[in-house]
């Protein structure tokens, strides 16, 4: 089963993705996006370190996100993708702008055919304000029509406020 998670940036999306591996019996894979670019995002980067319990295995992969969620998930294990907007972050400040569009697509073509439970944890930014720049627009852009086109192939879409998991997909019964 695929599940999207999406809320706000600091809303609790990672911790109830997070509860829903704790829940589970079968092998955790978290499948970390983030890079520590300066110390604010260190203390981010420990702090969800920390919650984790030792026996999850985490494969750190700012870039080649679909490759990596290909070859860790499986029938008998949980994949816990933490976060897809900083993915997308990490590719748009590369140098090769088509390496964005081609990750992107690979990991939307991906996405149905993945076995096993995976769970992927993005930052709605399309509530807000319009950006007012070029770059922050087009990150936004991305952001949405990467949800809508994986929120269609899940089974599940939960969007957090406040800590409180707001069901918009169910899993079918």
């Amino acid at each position: 089963m695929r599940t999207l998670v999406l809320g706000g940036v600091r809303c609790g999306k990672s911790r109830y993705a997070e509860s829903l591996a704790h829940a589970q019996s079968a092998a955790v894979i978290v499948l970390a996006t983030a890079t520590a670019g300066d110390a604010e995002m260190t203390r981010r980067i420990e702090a969800h370190r920390a919650r984790r319990p030792a026996h999850w295995r985490v494969v750190e992969e700012p870039l080649a996100l679909a490759a990596a969620l290909t070859q860790a998930a499986a029938p008998d294990r949980f994949v816990l993708i933490e976060c897809l907007t900083l993915w997308i972050s990490n590719l748009l400040c590369q140098d090769d702008p088509a390496r964005l569009e081609s990750e992107v697509v690979r990991l939307v073509q991906a996405w149905p055919k993945l076995p096993g439970q995976v769970v992927a944890v993005s930052n709605e930014v399309g509530l807000g304000i319009m950006p007012v720049n070029d770059l922050a627009r087009r990150f936004a852009d991305i952001a949405g029509e990467l949800h809508q086109a994986l929120a269609a192939h899940s089974e599940r879409v939960v969007s957090v406020v406040a800590g409180i998991p707001v069901t918009l997909k169910p899993a079918p019964q």
